[in-house]
């Protein structure tokens, strides 16, 4: 079944989570899970979410966003980013990088639509 995009919608209300955290140090995670098997089979097959798109978010050259990583059972995709300073760091301002997700949430994506449901009214 192709599923065709037919209206875009901001990420937070395409997905279940959006949060980011320590991945060490020198790293954060930013992690993704979509609210369903259709959204993420979507961001996944056309790579809404890649590695440019985030550096451009985030303010970042592409070379400080690895690639992003796709996890199928929890339709969730991982991004991490190298941090400006390291955690813990004089002029650090996040030490558990948990509040970092925030530029994801404007993200607009088109939305996956299923044949034979109605739009959401939104």
């Amino acid at each position: 079944m192709t599923l065709e995009p037919t209206r875009t919608a901001p990420l937070s209300e395409l997905a279940d989570v959006v949060r980011s955290k320590n991945a060490g140090p020198f790293e954060l995670t930013l992690d993704i899970i979509l609210t369903t098997r259709a959204q993420y089979e979507l961001v996944k097959r056309e790579r809404l979410i890649d590695r440019q798109v985030v550096a451009d978010l985030y303010g970042l050259p592409v070379a400080d966003v690895g690639e992003p990583i796709h996890y199928d059972p929890a339709r969730a995709v991982k991004i991490n980013l190298r941090r400006p300073l390291p955690s813990g760091a004089v002029g650090e301002s996040d030490v558990y990088g948990a509040q970092q997700h925030g530029p994801l949430l404007a993200l607009r994506l088109p939305v996956a639509e299923l044949p034979g449901f109605p739009e959401p009214t939104t």
